[in-house]
């Protein structure tokens, strides 16, 4: 048997690992939806001339919206597009059958928004990167208007 580290596999390669959790998860749980079906989407604030001011990235998948990154121009925050916008991203998954969220955070940046958002902290992964923190949140989501 030989072990081997690889940067950029045959695309064989790479469907052979996905197909075998693919079979082995559907082996386990018949009606588990598969990570290839998420739904990838973003969210973008714009001002008047079209420029984007600020975002999410995000997927859904396995019920849960997993947001990615948000991001937010220096001129755009605390003046409440930010909660505009992960609003529009938990409606979206929300109607793409997901009832929780997930987002990781550290420590220089938005904790704080997302707990007044309404998010949990979950877990803390100290020293990641060196010398800082991850954080881990969730909510249970309910459509908002």
């Amino acid at each position: 048997m030989n072990i081997e580290i690889e940067t950029d596999p045959l695309q064989r390669d790479m469907d052979i690992l996905s197909q075998g959790i693919i079979d082995y998860n559907q082996s386990e749980i018949p009606d588990l939806e598969v990570n290839e079906a998420e739904v990838k989407f973003f969210v973008f604030a714009k001002n008047d001339t079209g420029q984007i001011i600020g975002g999410i990235r995000a997927a859904c998948f396995w019920n849960t919206l997993h947001l990615e990154l948000l991001w937010m121009s220096e001129e755009c925050r605390g003046s409440g597009i930010g909660k505009r916008l992960i609003s529009s991203a938990e409606n979206f998954a929300i109607a793409n059958a997901c009832e929780q969220a997930l987002v990781e955070t550290t420590s220089w940046q938005a904790k704080p928004f997302y707990e007044k958002n309404g998010y949990e902290l979950i877990a803390t992964l100290n020293n990641r990167p060196k010398g800082h923190s991850s954080h881990y949140l969730t909510k249970k989501l309910v459509r908002q208007n």
